[in-house]
């Protein structure tokens, strides 16, 4: 009797198990049903056609290039894609309504917090409600101290000097390479990369060293957020969620970079409530008197880890891929900033408007973040008249509207930071026309210690050397992701200027 009961206990799991996987299969075989039921994948619409087709690329080299000459050809500025049940606009008096007028309509939503929810958990860039609130006023009294701004100048300034300015320079003299030549796009990921280490941290990942090391953290983190940026771009979510249950692939590589960033987040919490974090200036300290959860303070640190990394490596990347062909632009700067190796003090950057507008005007031309997307909680109607389906998502896209001649005029394809300046003064845009830093609610809270990181980076590189692409002519080519990464970099030639 014994003997056929324990036979019988292998042969009742196997059951199970094979029913469970069944149940599993079916659910996901539904599921995928029932989203390809509402994508419509056989809408007979151009626009759906040449999307699903691919057709598109034989005309634009970038995904956001087609969705800019869509957008310009609507007389809304807005356009449906049914094949993704997503409506992308635009115009300004829809960007006001989704980030401000109607803006409790339009969360992050669901199905955009689960795309992220495994990197970036329960951070403020992955929530709504009453979390979303709790650390965005947290956020708002740290980032907006003296204490803070302060402490990240300095960091941002030691990195400049005893880091990027020895490797250009190295650069320039033909140390590197014979060439003279570097992938900037990586030395100002780097760059960025170290920066918010430790403002986030107190950890020096030392990407930017001399020898330019591999850094276990940063390529970690690079895997999971483009493995992450990958899953929006999957046919159905089914898709991930099906090789995320059965641990394949890329979900078993999104799964194991992001135990490294976990585990390192973990370790230095750790370390800090050992050690004791009040008289430390970095996030992780200054959030850990308002957190006792350290998985909830892991999340909120490693948010901000995301957004302060790519975004400005991405933006200076695009400033100086502009500023390489325009001399003239390169000269009023370095007018405006004059010389002197002495790193320039936040009083001085902000009289420094020239500057100030050419970087707005990079930005314009090549946002760090080219689209957003909310999901609707109601039926709604926008401002243009386009209805939108509760559930549906709505995205509003910076980089078209940079380009938008009924928002920017006929000259919205040229790099021209005068349009920026009224009497020789900077003069801050319409946020609702130009959304790059976000608008509304949900502005950007790191704006200002973003623009001064990315302007004492262009005071310090422009005063010393010319920047020039290697291939000027050549179409930038992005790469899928988050934020906007240029394939294959962008390889300039460094030359160190004669004092």
């Amino acid at each position: 009797m014994s003997f056929q009961g324990s036979l019988s206990l292998p042969s009742m799991s196997a059951t199970c198990a094979f029913v469970f996987f069944s149940f599993t299969l079916f659910f996901s075989f539904f599921s995928f049903l029932l989203f390809i039921t509402r994508m419509k994948p056989w809408c007979n619409c151009l626009l759906c056609k040449s999307y699903l087709t691919l057709s598109w690329a034989r005309k634009f080299t970038n995904l956001c290039d087609w969705y800019t000459h869509l957008l310009r050809k609507s007389p809304s500025g807005t356009i449906h894609m049914h094949v993704l049940g997503n409506t992308i606009t635009s115009n300004p008096d829809n960007v006001e309504y989704i980030l401000k007028t109607n803006f409790h309509n339009y969360p992050k939503g669901k199905p955009f917090s689960a795309i992220l929810g495994d990197l970036l958990g329960k951070g403020i860039f992955n929530v709504d409600g009453d979390s979303w609130r709790f650390q965005r006023k947290m956020a708002s009294l740290e980032l907006g101290s003296v204490a803070i701004r302060s402490y990240a100048m300095e960091l941002v300034n030691e990195e400049i000097h005893s880091r990027l300015l020895p490797i250009a320079v190295s650069t320039a003299r033909g140390e590197m390479n014979k060439e003279k030549v570097l992938d900037l796009q990586d030395i100002l990921r780097r760059f960025s990369f170290d920066n918010i280490c430790k403002i986030s941290f107190g950890l020096d990942p030392g990407c930017l060293l001399p020898s330019l090391p591999v850094s276990d953290l940063a390529d970690a983190f690079d895997l999971a957020s483009k493995l992450s940026a990958e899953r929006a771009m999957t046919s159905s979510p089914c898709v991930w969620q099906a090789k995320r249950l059965l641990g394949i692939g890329s979900e078993k590589r999104l799964k194991e970079a992001i135990k490294v960033v976990n585990d390192v987040a973990d370790g230095m919490i750790k370390q800090r409530r050992e050690m004791g974090f009040n008289s430390r200036n970095d996030l992780l300290s200054r959030f850990m008197g308002s957190v006792d959860d350290d998985a909830y303070l892991r999340d909120i640190v490693v948010s901000f880890l995301l957004a302060g990394r790519d975004t400005i490596a991405s933006a200076l990347t695009g400033f100086f891929s502009l500023l390489s062909k325009s001399p003239e632009v390169e000269a009023r700067i370095r007018e405006e900033v004059g010389p002197g190796p002495e790193p320039p003090t936040f009083e001085q950057i902000r009289e420094m408007h020239y500057l100030n507008g050419a970087v707005h005007e990079s930005m314009r031309l090549f946002p760090p973040i080219q689209f957003d997307s909310k999901f609707a909680k109601e039926d709604d109607v926008l401002p243009d008249g386009t209805f939108v389906r509760k559930g549906s998502r709505v995205t509003y896209h910076p980089y078209a509207m940079g380009r938008m001649e009924n928002i920017w005029g006929p000259d919205c394809l040229q790099f021209r930071p005068e349009r920026w300046l009224r009497d020789g003064v900077f003069v801050p845009p319409c946020p609702f026309k130009y959304p790059v830093f976000q608008a509304g609610v949900r502005v950007c809270l790191g704006k200002d210690l973003a623009l001064t990181e990315m302007k004492s980076v262009v005071v310090a590189l422009i005063r010393r050397f010319d920047i020039r692409v290697v291939e000027p002519d050549q179409e930038l080519r992005f790469a899928p992701g988050l934020t906007a990464t240029l394939r294959g970099g962008l390889p300039v030639r460094v030359f160190e200027r004669v004092k």
